[in-house]
């Protein structure tokens, strides 16, 4: 099949390159976003490949309808770039990579805890200065905290078993309970317990109409001063405003985020030649206590390779007309978005 691939980098096209050894799709690659701006790059294209800052919405779908695309592929688990009611009634088929390496996702929200807690960001950068002063370092034993993790998928699930090894006492949210998350003996709570219990807070839950701005001013005040929250899941679960005022006031004392609510004209590019004009984000990075990165907890060797395969796999499904698991339909989004 021929497939537009937007919003490439090196990595991806040498990723999907690799992996297209097998399924032989005729795949052109665009540096572009795809918007409603760019949508005449994918004309007399069947199909597009995307990625989470895509703009699929209603416009720009009915442009691609128009132009003959069928089929939407995105590299991604997530979907809410994508206005799914108005991909159905246009009749294409979205696609999506519902899990490639969740592990990566952990290791990477127990590195920004390990970093924040030890200041290990800011420990670089003195001894680079030739600067051994310990003031200011000192962090605490992650052994017998609490830590409320809020989602117990496959990440949640890892990030418990991860921080379990460290002695940690855990306590987890989510509508239904994962065996293996009790088999460690993690203990499920509401929320406003586990918000005022835990001394670290991490999000491993999907966006939805009910999570989105899950972190917010009145979420905050249940919370223990001096909080760690860490959120790699979606950037709209969090207020950053009312975060803001929570690390002003103390009652955040760390803040670790690989994704923010307003991060698709931010992340993946290089912008450090250019002003940045988001005032919030740019008020977030004026604290010593936060620590950002820009939504690369995905970003490993054997998570490229595995959404690389899956995402050709899904394209080939969909062309030999034999049923893909991995379809995505609006009926769906509650229980699959995550």
């Amino acid at each position: 099949m021929k497939v537009a691939v937007f919003n490439t980098k090196s990595y991806d096209r040498n990723f999907l390159e690799t992996a297209n050894a097998n399924d032989n799709h005729d795949l052109v690659f665009f540096e572009p976003r795809l918007t409603q701006e760019t949508t005449a790059l994918a004309a007399g294209f069947p199909a597009v490949c995307v990625f989470i800052n895509d703009q699929l919405d209603k416009i720009t779908l009915r442009l691609l309808a128009e132009q003959g695309t069928k089929l939407i592929a995105t590299r991604s688990a997530g979907f809410n770039h994508i206005d799914l009611n108005a991909a159905a009634d246009l009749g294409i088929t979205v696609v999506r990579v519902p899990a490639y390496s969740p592990y990566a996702v952990a290791e990477h929200t127990v590195g920004l805890i390990l970093t924040l807690n030890r200041k290990i960001h800011r420990a670089y950068n003195r001894v680079r200065e030739g600067n051994f002063s310990l003031d200011g370092f000192i962090g605490f034993d992650l052994h017998g905290r609490t830590v409320g993790i809020v989602g117990t998928g496959k990440i949640g699930f890892l990030v418990a078993k991860i921080l379990h090894g460290f002695g940690c006492q855990l306590l987890t949210y989510d509508l239904y309970t994962n065996p293996d998350c009790e088999a460690l003996g993690v203990k499920y709570v509401d929320l406003p317990e586990l918000f005022a219990t835990s001394d670290i807070i991490s999000l491993h839950c999907p966006l939805t109409p009910q999570t989105h701005h899950l972190i917010n001013a009145q979420s905050l005040t249940q919370m223990k001063p001096g909080v760690m929250l860490i959120n790699t899941s979606r950037g709209a679960l969090i207020d950053t405003r009312a975060v803001i005022d929570a690390l002003k006031s103390l009652k955040i004392g760390y803040l670790g985020l690989d994704v923010y609510e307003q991060e698709s004209n931010l992340f993946f590019e290089d912008l450090s030649t250019e002003v940045i004009e988001d005032d919030v984000f740019q008020r977030l990075l004026t604290f010593p206590n936060v620590l950002i990165t820009g939504h690369q907890a995905f970003f490993t060797e054997d998570a490229l390779q595995n959404i690389a395969q899956t995402t050709l796999s899904n394209i080939t499904d969909i062309e030999s007309g034999r049923p893909c698991a991995n379809q995505v339909s609006a009926q769906r989004v509650v229980a699959t978005n995550s």
